[in-house]
């Protein structure tokens, strides 16, 4: 029973919920007046990114393929072929003005090009010449993706809720929750001027309320998990902004930063930077501090003799081997989603230190890092304060008479000899009895019949 974690946890005491309630909700007051402070309003930033051409669907009917013509002469003086493939797809349209015709675009081309086949849905846009508008032509610009998103959404939400039941429910209402903080107030807040690294705390916060919450409900359990994620967010936030000055990093080390202080001027990167670094670590962070939570519940409830102390020592070492797989999965998660930069440093003939001390690698050494620290500091902390709470509730004077009574222990001695000692209820065959036993057998030294349990007796 001690791996049912779907089970409520025992009800603190009053005293315990008195000074819980007096610790997190003036700083869920605290988070959300921050969060209304910080609420962008001037709508979405205008931002000079080009003009909005109309994309609408169509269906692949045709494809026709034919030799590219040659291309213009190499330095060399010889003729080559043109970048490929080349010809013709025709495709009908399933909306906007010419629904129900066929158009014809040229083979995508070049490199990332889509690969097209009669019968797939296809995105076109439609181009005019800006010298004669009156010119236009049609391109396939990508793979129409929304029916096997959603068929992959769906199979994802299914599988999430079949395991999970209720608790399964919670978490995709969580997952809803967090990816509404960050698409209406953390990212138009930073869009909007406002400090990457003040909104993307208050929108981690605002996240670790909702989602604990609403998937471990409201207990003294949760609330062990809420602060021991919230402190291990500011300190990983004071290492991040420690760690980034020392190194120097401006926040350009990557091409998407690049692209987007092109569009967006005003926005501070090395900010942007630090909230990365917070959202990232969010995730992991909540998955330890409810584990230790959790784990210090349950040995608790399977042992209710452990000390303060003894609830701590257990749990840190669960904890340890919990962090000893995290951080590989940490480092792994961010060289899984810069496998590109990976695969770019192989190619460069520069020595290895420059390498490792240029602005993108050592952006990426600085997340890992960080977000490792954070991680660690979140197992002792959160582990002390629910062996604390959990002593708590369980050792009080005013409730010792409501406190379960502590497991029997077997005398180890005993046991011992049971198993060591010959059996002694055969019958003697040299007694004229077959019925008679020999002298030493006792009720305390015979083995039991085969049918009962030894569930007690241990």
């Amino acid at each position: 029973m001690g791996s049912d974690h779907s089970r409520s946890a025992p009800s603190a005491p009053p005293r315990v919920r008195r000074i819980l309630i007096a610790t997190v909700v003036p700083l869920f007051v605290v988070t959300v007046l921050a969060a209304v402070v910080l609420w962008p309003r001037d709508g979405s930033p205008q931002t000079d990114g080009g003009a909005n051409v109309p994309r609408h669907h169509g269906t692949v009917t045709r494809v026709v393929t034919e030799p590219c013509p040659p291309a213009a002469p190499s330095p060399e003086g010889t003729p080559s072929a043109g970048d490929g493939p080349c010809g013709t797809v025709d495709v009908r349209m399933n909306d906007g003005p010419a629904s129900g015709q066929q158009v014809q675009t040229p083979v995508p081309a070049g490199p990332g090009a889509p690969r097209v086949e009669v019968g797939d849905e296809v995105i076109l846009v439609q181009l005019t010449d800006p010298t004669d508008p009156a010119a236009s032509s049609w391109n396939i610009a990508e793979h129409q993706r929304a029916a096997p998103l959603l068929w992959l959404a769906v199979i994802f939400a299914a599988a999430i809720v079949a395991f999970g039941r209720w608790r399964g429910l919670a978490a995709l209402a969580g997952l809803a929750a967090s990816f509404a903080i960050l698409l209406t107030f953390v990212l138009p807040g930073i869009g909007a001027g406002r400090s990457p690294l003040l909104v993307a705390v208050v929108g981690a916060a605002l996240i670790m309320f909702v989602v604990l919450y609403l998937t471990h409900g409201v207990t003294a359990q949760t609330s062990v998990a809420v602060l021991g994620t919230l402190g291990s967010l500011v300190l990983t936030g004071v290492l991040a902004t420690i760690a980034t000055a020392a190194t120097h990093l401006t926040g350009f080390g990557s091409e998407d930063a690049t692209t987007l202080s092109m569009f967006q001027a005003d926005v501070d990167l090395h900010g942007l930077l630090l909230a990365g670094i917070i959202i990232g670590s969010l995730g992991v962070l909540d998955d330890v501090t409810v584990t230790q939570a959790a784990t210090v519940t349950e040995l608790a409830n399977a042992n209710p003799g452990l000390s303060r102390l003894q609830l701590y020592r257990a749990a840190t070492r669960v904890g340890r081997a919990h962090i000893a797989s995290t951080v590989n999965t940490i480092v792994l998660a961010y060289a899984g989603a810069s496998l590109p930069l990976l695969l770019l440093l192989t190619a460069d003939s520069r020595p290895i230190g420059q390498i490792l001390t240029s602005e993108f690698l050592a952006q990426e050494i600085v997340r890992s890092a960080v977000a490792t620290l954070g991680l660690i500091a979140a197992v002792p902390l959160t582990t002390g304060l629910a062996a604390m709470v959990t002593a708590a509730g369980r050792q009080g004077p005013a409730h010792a008479e409501d406190a379960p009574a502590p497991r029997p222990q077997p005398d180890r001695a005993e046991a011992l000899a049971a198993l060591i000692s010959p059996r002694t209820d055969r019958h003697d065959p040299t007694s004229p009895d077959p019925a008679r036993t020999t002298p030493s057998s006792t009720a305390t030294d015979r083995w039991p019949e085969p049918n009962r349990s030894t569930d007690t007796a241990w």
